[in-house]
């Protein structure tokens, strides 16, 4: 069967076997059976994850919407005199025509949002030069250029160039980098990034841009971060707002606001650490993920661990020996005992729903406390 008709034929059996299921399951309203299978779907379906992530995004979104009270200087007459005396007055009722009134125009505002910032696909990106002499190619940037797919562009020691992502970002590429732009299409930003520096902010729903290197993918939930890839493919990610998924096939690291990550490309990346972690432990953690530190390494890490540092203990649980992984779990919990329904048996056996759990107790620790809103945002684009 040729791959375009396989294609359709795989899409309408998402569209009829698992995309009316996201509802429910969004609403806790699926029985396990479904629900594990569903789980298992979206694991390996990239279209009815983004469908997902779609859906709980415009939920995010509405239940943010809050009905002000009336002042009561905007009372009619009777009705303020009658609140003023203290006496109940009947509840005004609701027109219903009005509620799906408005929620059609509350998901019109989300899909007219959606599209601008994703729309049009396939289109050079535009390149502007900021100093020295970058290029698209062997062509040099006068002043701006155009960055079609496929193409490279490059800095030498003295240029540095400022890319614009479609219409939700821009990149600004350092000195000595070349990176070339992948795929530009209303699902996906992709650039790889082959050496050197860049800098990128991002104002679009999640996991819209992404970045590969030689070791792993950048994929942006948000955020503003700066990707260093050095002539070994070795990569560091630091974040300076919102969150990054740094991951492979096989491994995931979710670095926030203040932490960075480092990667290896035999390794894939290793465990995100905040940058004011004591020297100790960042020096530990780096033998531990790359250098066969084992145990000793370890134990180092888990003595040099503040309250913050649950961040780095939290993804530990994941990457240890199973001998060693009590000794996390005591750890961690000794900063902050799990939540109700999480037990000691079930997170030694990576139990995922338990390990969500604790993670969602555990991220206003992570999240600059002057950012209560954003918290609440982060942890739903990390479910």
């Amino acid at each position: 069967m040729p791959w375009k008709q396989l294609r359709e034929l795989t899409s309408l059996r998402c569209a009829w076997r698992y995309q009316p299921l996201l509802s429910p399951y969004l609403d806790g309203e699926l029985d396990p059976q479904r629900r594990v299978q569903l789980e298992r779907h979206l694991a390996a379906c990239e279209s009815c994850r983004r469908g997902c992530e779609n859906l709980r995004f415009a939920s995010r979104l509405a239940a943010q919407i809050v009905l002000p009270e009336p002042t009561p200087g905007l009372l009619p007459g009777a009705l303020q005199q009658q609140r003023t005396a203290g006496r109940d007055v009947p509840p005004r009722r609701i027109h219903l025509r009005v509620v799906p009134i408005t929620a059609g125009l509350f998901l019109l505002l989300i899909a007219a949002t959606w599209w601008y910032y994703t729309h049009p696909s396939n289109a050079p990106w535009e390149v502007a030069r900021v100093t020295g002499a970058p290029k698209i190619g062997t062509e040099a940037i006068n002043d701006t250029g155009k960055l079609a797919k496929g193409e490279w562009l490059e800095t030498d020691g003295s240029s540095r160039a400022r890319l614009s992502v479609g219409r939700i970002g821009q990149v600004n590429i350092e000195p000595n980098t070349r990176l070339r732009l992948v795929e530009t299409r209303i699902t996906e930003h992709r650039l790889a990034l082959a050496r050197g520096r860049m800098e990128a902010s991002i104002w679009a729903p999640p996991r819209l841009f992404f970045v590969d290197t030689p070791s792993a993918v950048a994929a942006d939930l948000g955020c503003a971060y700066s990707l260093e890839v050095d002539e070994a493919g070795a990569s560091l990610l630091r974040v300076t707002s919102g969150w990054v998924a740094f991951e492979t096939a096989g491994r995931q690291s979710k670095v926030p606001a203040g932490a960075k990550c480092i990667t290896r490309p035999t390794t894939g990346p290793g465990t995100p650490y905040f940058e004011d972690a004591h020297e100790a432990l960042r020096h530990a953690l780096t033998s531990f993920d790359f250098e066969s530190g084992g145990a000793e390494a370890l134990t180092t890490v888990l003595s040099e661990a503040r309250a913050r540092d649950t961040l780095t203990l939290w993804h530990l649980l994941a990457r240890v020996s199973v001998e060693d992984r009590g000794r996390v779990y005591d750890r961690l919990a000794a900063f902050a005992a799990p939540p109700e329904g999480v037990t000691r048996e079930g997170i030694l056996q990576l139990d995922q729903e338990m390990l969500v759990a604790w993670r969602e107790k555990l991220e206003p620790v992570w999240l600059p406390e002057k950012l209560p809103t954003l918290r609440k945002v982060w942890r739903w684009l990390w479910r």
